[in-house]
C-alpha cells in the first residue's frame, strides 16, 4: 500500500500492465488492447466469410438480415404517437403538421455549424478490395493477408484497405486469376460490396451470442475465435506463440448468461493459449474506470441499454435492467424520419442488408442529432452506395434531428428489430460465474447453486427481471429505488454514469436529469438528480477500468489458469472457481483516490 501512494497511477498501469490483454467485447464493437495503453482498438465486432452460390440460395449479405421483422401497422401507430409527444416537448411541429400551423416560434439550427464539421465527416466510405494481394516472396504471411504495420493503438473505424493506401492494385502485378480473400474482419467486413460472395456474420447481437437455426453454436464460438485472433495477431502483434506469456482481463456486460461467459472463457484460455484469465462486470469496471465506489452505471451501448448499480465497490444484482434498443436503432430512426419529411434522397438505402448504409447512418447520427428544443435542422451529404457502383453523394436538408434521439427515453419511436427467441435451454446453467457457491453443496443437492457473494441479499434471490418496453428515464428510476434504502437511493440519483458511445448525444446529460427527475414517483423523498461528467471517453471507460482492476489484483486469488480450466473447468466447491474480484475495492479506491 505505501508503494501505491507514492507512484504515479500512469507508470504503475505501464509496469504492471505490459502483460495483461483487457477484451471488453459489445453487440457492435469489442475493445481491446494491453492494459497499459491509455485507450484500446475499437473494432467492428463481425466477420465476413466468403461463400459460394452453391450452397447459399438466395443470397445474404448479411447473416441476420433474415431475421428481421417488418414493422406492423400497430407499432407505426405506436411510432408516430411517439413522435407528437417528443416533438410537444421540444417545441417543434408534429410529425403530420405544416410548418405554417405550428403555433410554437419557429426556431432553427444549424448543426453543420454546431459543432463544426470537418471534411473528414463528409467522405464516403469506400468498397473492401475482397482479393488477395500478390506481394513478394519475401514477405510474411501476415503480411500477405492484412496490413500489419499500423499503429496498435490506431482505431480500426479509421483504417482504409492498404491497396488504396499504396494507390495501386497488387493484382496487377498478378498474371494468374485473382483468389478472394476467405476472410475479411472489422470495418473492411462492413465495407463489401453486395455484389461480392460474401455474407456478414455478428457473433454477439443484442447483448448475447448469436445463436439461431441459422447461427449454430459452433459457427458463432468459432466465428468469436477468430476474430479475437486477428485482433491479437495483426492488431496488438502478439502470436499465438507468444500468448503463453500473457494474461487476459475479459470485462463482460452483465447481459451474458453464466455458459455465454464459460464459453468465451474457454476462447480466451483454451483456443487463444492466454496463461490466465478473470472476468469482470462491465458495469464494476465503469465505476473503477471513472473513480467512483457508489454509482448508478448507465450503459448506452449500439443495441443493449443496460442500469445497474454499484455500492461501495460491489455490484448490486437486484438493481440489473436490460433494455433492447441503443444507437443503432437510433440511427434508423433518423432514417425513417426524413424518409417520412422526404428530406432522403431517392437512394436505395437499407441498413439491414447494407451494413455500409449503417456506417453511414451512425455517423450523421454521431455528427449531427442532439437534445435541445426548437426545430433543428442541417445541410449534411448523403451517401449512396448502389451495388457495384462508385459511391455518390447528395447534399441534403435534414430535419428533426433532435427527435431520434429521445427515443431513448420513448421506446416506441426507435421499434426496435424482433427477432425469434435464441434457445434459451441452451443458456441453463446454475453454475453462476458470478456467484460463490463455496460450502452450500448441502442446499442443492441437484447440484444448483444460488449463494450470492453480495452477504447483504437474501440466500435465494431469484435473476432481476429484464424490461424491454419502458423507457430509460423509467428504468434508471426503477433500478435505484429497488435498493430500498433512502439513504443509498439519494446517493445513486446523484452519482449517474453514462457510458458507451451514445453517452456522447449532445445534450443528453440534461434531457436524462430531467426526464428521471420527473419519473421518481411524488412520494419518494428525492429532489436531486444528478449525471456525473466521466473523466475518460465514455466509449473506453469499462474498459479502463478493467485495465485498473487487473494491475491492482497482486494476488490473483480469483483468476483462473489455463490449465486448470481445460483440466477441471468449474467445479461446485472446488476451491478454483471465479467469483468478483470485489474483494480488490479496498485497494484499488485507495489506488484512485491517491
Amino acid at each position: 500500500m505505501d508503494y501505491l501512494k507514492t507512484i504515479v497511477p500512469s507508470q504503475f498501469l505501464a509496469e504492471r500492465g505490459s502483460n495483461l490483454v483487457v477484451i471488453n467485447p459489445g453487440s457492435a464493437n469489442i475493445r481491446i488492447g494491453l492494459a497499459r495503453q491509455d485507450a484500446p482498438l475499437n473494432v467492428p465486432h463481425c466477420i465476413a466469410r466468403r461463400t459460394t452460390g452453391a450452397n447459399q440460395f438466395p443470397k445474404k449479405n448479411v447473416l441476420d438480415q433474415g431475421l428481421n421483422s417488418q414493422v406492423t401497422t400497430a407499432q407505426h401507430m405506436e411510432r408516430e404517437k411517439a413522435y407528437d409527444i417528443i416533438a410537444s416537448l421540444l417545441k417543434i411541429p408534429f410529425l403530420d403538421e405544416e410548418v405554417t400551423n405550428n403555433a410554437f416560434p419557429r426556431k432553427m439550427g444549424r448543426i453543420d455549424v454546431y459543432p463544426p464539421q470537418t471534411n473528414k465527416k463528409e467522405t464516403a466510405f469506400s468498397w473492401t478490395d475482397v482479393y488477395e494481394k500478390t506481394i513478394p516472396s519475401s514477405a510474411s504471411v501476415a503480411e500477405f493477408y492484412f496490413d500489419v504495420t499500423e499503429d496498435p493503438l490506431r482505431n480500426d473505424q479509421n483504417d482504409e484497405s492498404s491497396v488504396e493506401k499504396e494507390g495501386h492494385d497488387y493484382r496487377e502485378n498478378n498474371s494468374s486469376e485473382p483468389r478472394y480473400r476467405e476472410c475479411i474482419f472489422g470495418e473492411e467486413a462492413l465495407r463489401i460490396s453486395p455484389t461480392e460472395p460474401y455474407c456478414l456474420r455478428r457473433p454477439i447481437r443484442r447483448g448475447h451470442l448469436n445463436i439461431s437455426q441459422y447461427y449454430p453454436m459452433q459457427q458463432v464460438l468459432e466465428d468469436l475465435h477468430v476474430i479475437w485472433d486477428w485482433i491479437l495477431t495483426e492488431k496488438l502483434h502478439i502470436p499465438l506463440s507468444e500468448r503463453t506469456m500473457f494474461s487476459a482481463i475479459l470485462v463482460l456486460p452483465e447481459t451474458f448468461d453464466n455458459r455465454e461467459v464459460k464459453e468465451m472463457l474457454s476462447i480466451v484460455l483454451r483456443d487463444l493459449h492466454f496463461s490466465s484469465a478473470v472476468v469482470h462486470q462491465e458495469g464494476l469496471a465503469a465505476a473503477f474506470g471513472n473513480g467512483m465506489s457508489t454509482a448508478c452505471i448507465i450503459n448506452l451501448g449500439a443495441q443493449v441499454t443496460s442500469v445497474i448499480c454499484v455500492e461501495d465497490g460491489a455490484v448490486l444484482p437486484t438493481t440489473q435492467m436490460t433494455l433492447r434498443y441503443g444507437g443503432e436503432d437510433i440511427s434508423r430512426c433518423l432514417l425513417w424520419t426524413q424518409r417520412h419529411h422526404q428530406t432522403w434522397p431517392p437512394v436505395r438505402t437499407d441498413a439491414l442488408t447494407k451494413p455500409v448504409d449503417l456506417l453511414m447512418l451512425n455517423r450523421l447520427r454521431e455528427s449531427h442529432c442532439s437534445i435541445r428544443e426548437g426545430e433543428l435542422e442541417t445541410v449534411a451529404v448523403v451517401h449512396s452506395y448502389e451495388d457495384g457502383m462508385p459511391p455518390g453523394s447528395h447534399k441534403t436538408r435534414l430535419t428533426a434531428l433532435n427527435v431520434p434521439p429521445m427515443g431513448l427515453f420513448y421506446p416506441m419511436l426507435l421499434v426496435p428489430d424482433v427477432y425469434p427467441p435464441p434457445p434459451r435451454t441452451w443458456f441453463k446453467d446454475y453454475d453462476d460465474m458470478l456467484e460463490d457457491t463455496w460450502h452450500t453443496e448441502g442446499f442443492f443437492p441437484s447440484g444448483a447453486s444460488a449463494f450470492p457473494m453480495w452477504e447483504s441479499y437474501p440466500i435465494f434471490q431469484a435473476r432481476p427481471k429484464k424490461e424491454d418496453n419502458i423507457g430509460l428515464a423509467e428504468a434508471i428510476t426503477k433500478s435505484i429505488l429497488s435498493t430500498g434504502r433512502i439513504d443509498l437511493q439519494r446517493k445513486l440519483f446523484c452519482s449517474m454514469q453514462l457510458i458507451g458511445g451514445v453517452a456522447l448525444i449532445d445534450g443528453l446529460i440534461p434531457a436524462m436529469e430531467e426526464r428521471v427527475l420527473h419519473a421518481i414517483p411524488p412520494n419518494e423523498a428525492i429532489d436531486t438528480v444528478e449525471v456525473l461528467q466521466s473523466r475518460t471517453n465514455p466509449t473506453f471507460v469499462a474498459w479502463k477500468g478493467g485495465a485498473i482492476l487487473g494491475v491492482l489484483d497482486f494476488s490473483r486469488d480469483a483468476w483462473i489458469h489455463r490449465e486448470d480450466w481445460i483440466r477441471s473447468g468449474i467445479h461446485i466447491g472446488s476451491g478454483r472457481k471465479y467469483k468478483d474480484s470485489y474483494f480488490l475495492q479496498a485497494q484499488a479506491m485507495c489506488y484512485i483516490n491517491s
